[in-house]
């Protein structure tokens, strides 16, 4: 029967896979994978042959049909990214909304997913939150930051490293030098670490610092 499966990938380490997840992706009959290169790491340590197809952010567009039809052919595919889990600053929503659509089952496993383990590990209320992903590059990105200063919930966002100092001035110029701040990277990997403060104490460490590997920040909302 047809299915489309989301299936969460590890952050770093490998063990972080559920055994739900290699069932699913050894026994589909396709995986969509961001990077076949990245995923066939994972997938030849964990002995599994399923054949894979490219679905990143630049092609999802123009193949999400050519899936649909394979799915209403009776194949079961799986979706992957390159960490974590799909369609969360991942592509995913394009095709989960086309199977909706089509009436096509989407079953989204459990599983990795960064900000998780960098919001509870902050420290910062995490009662309620709202999730902003990345910040816009240039268009919208005052706006997007004049409306977050009003923001009372914690703030989660993505960042590459070499935008980090970037964002962090961002903050203390729209929120405030004494905002808390928390910056995880390098999750579950061998230097993960964590580094909490107000925006100008973390942002006067990484200019000291400048750091390495995927970030998720985590910014205390307006009291």
């Amino acid at each position: 029967m047809s299915k489309l499966y989301l299936v969460p990938t590890p952050i770093g380490n490998l063990e972080d896979i559920t055994f739900r997840a290699l069932t699913v992706l050894k026994e589909v009959d396709l995986i969509l994978a961001e990077d076949t290169r990245t995923s066939g790491k994972l997938l030849k340590h964990f002995e599994i042959a399923t054949p894979m197809q490219s679905h990143h952010m630049h092609n999802e567009h123009k193949t999400v049909d050519r899936i649909i039809q394979r799915l209403k052919n009776g194949e079961t595919i799986a979706l992957i990214s390159d960490a974590g889990t799909p369609a969360i600053s991942d592509p995913g929503f394009l095709l989960t909304r086309a199977c909706v659509e089509h009436k096509i089952e989407v079953d989204c496993l459990p599983g990795a997913t960064a900000f998780v383990p960098a919001l509870v590990n902050s420290g910062l209320p995490n009662d309620k939150f709202v999730f902003e992903g990345f910040l816009p590059i240039k268009k919208g990105r005052q706006t997007r930051l004049k409306i977050l200063a009003e923001e009372t919930r914690t703030m989660i966002f993505y960042e590459s490293p070499h935008k980090l100092i970037k964002a962090l001035t961002s903050f203390v110029e729209y929120f405030g030098a004494d905002r808390q701040v928390s910056v995880s990277r390098e999750l579950t990997k061998i230097y993960e670490e964590t580094i909490r403060g107000t925006a100008q104490e973390v942002l006067n460490h990484f200019e000291a610092k400048p750091p390495k590997g995927e970030i998720v920040i985590i910014v205390e909302g307006n009291k």
